[in-house]
């Protein structure tokens, strides 16, 4: 099981990046989902996607940033515009092989022990 992150690098603040996470080695995961770390700070859940379509957000980037994914691919992806410097963090892919089929099922979809897999993680900068 393996997934790998791209597309991280440094933007200005009101910029836009797209992150990208190969998926390979397991069949389609229940759910995947993007996380991200700042120095200091616990790890967080920044949105989320299931087989099914259902797409959480956390509250601070709704409106901003976009989770989708090309199952053709294995590919999942973060669309992240009007960046803010708070966004600044190293992001992780994750997936979970548990159910998710339903909004009851992913209630805890922000919390890191959810989920089986994760990636390397991808640095994002965003300056003023």
């Amino acid at each position: 099981v393996q997934l790998v992150e791209s597309g991280g690098g440094s933007v200005q603040a009101g910029g836009s990046l797209r992150l990208s996470c190969a998926a390979s080695g397991f069949t389609y995961p229940y759910l995947m989902a993007w996380f991200r770390q700042a120095p200091g700070k616990e790890r967080e859940g920044v949105a989320a996607i299931t087989r099914d379509g259902l797409t959480p957000y956390a509250d601070s980037v709704k409106g901003r940033f976009t989770i989708s994914e090309d199952n053709a691919k294995n590919t999942l992806y973060l669309q992240m515009t009007n960046l803010k410097t708070e966004d600044t963090a190293i992001y992780y892919c994750a997936a979970s092989a548990e159910s998710a089929d339903s909004w009851g099922a992913i209630w805890n979809w922000r919390l890191p022990s959810r989920f089986d897999y994760w990636g390397q993680g991808t640095q994002v900068t965003v300056s003023s």
